[in-house]
């Protein structure tokens, strides 16, 4: 079934029809999901709300842009929606004039690895690093998404930057202390 019969049978609410755009669609929002959560489970409870809203909202999906896009859109506002819901986004200080830049240098830490560090990163850090750093939005755009300043998402983003330069340090120093460690009991 094309795209397009797809949504149309969608928006008259045929259960198949949804549950193939949903076979269709998961994996890829699956992952914009766990990109914004704190772990799996989480991901999972915001790609079921952003179906729900999906299906709910379908009939204004008009056919001009892209459909996947247009999910996408409803995945991320979805997740920000909640966690706006959960707790104030703003950072004590709005002070941070300067932008950290990216470290480079870092790409020996496992991928798994740092998205770990990044889902344990506190809500309003996470959301701020990720829609910056992975989904390309401007300090302005993200003020206005998460209801802050575009001072308070600088200083956000610093401190995001900050902490996850903090545990990369030390996965990296726990490693050099285990060659160590493995290099002496292989001389006694």
């Amino acid at each position: 079934m094309s795209l397009d019969k797809l949504i149309e049978h969608c928006k008259e609410g045929d259960r198949k029809a949804q549950a193939q755009l949903y076979r269709k669609y998961a994996p890829i929002l699956f992952g914009i999901s766990l990109k914004y959560s704190r772990n799996k489970t989480e991901a999972e409870d915001n790609l079921h709300d952003s179906f729900m809203t999906i299906f709910d909202k379908i009939d204004q999906y008009s056919g001009k842009g892209s459909f996947e896009g247009w999910m996408k859109r409803i995945t991320v506002n979805t997740v920000l929606q909640k966690y706006r819901k959960e707790e104030p986004l703003n950072l004590v200080s709005e002070n941070t004039e300067e932008e950290v830049a990216v470290d480079s240098g870092y790409e020996d830490i496992n991928l798994q690895t740092l998205l770990q560090y990044i889902q344990e990163l506190p809500n309003k850090y996470r959301l701020t690093f990720n829609m910056y750093v992975l989904d390309g939005y401007s300090h302005k755009q993200i003020s206005e998404k998460l209801g802050t300043s575009a001072g308070t998402s600088k200083s956000n983003l610093a401190r995001a930057r900050m902490i996850l330069r903090e545990k990369v340090e030390n996965e990296r120093t726990k490693a050099i202390i285990g060659l160590i460690i493995f290099s002496t009991k292989g001389w006694i």
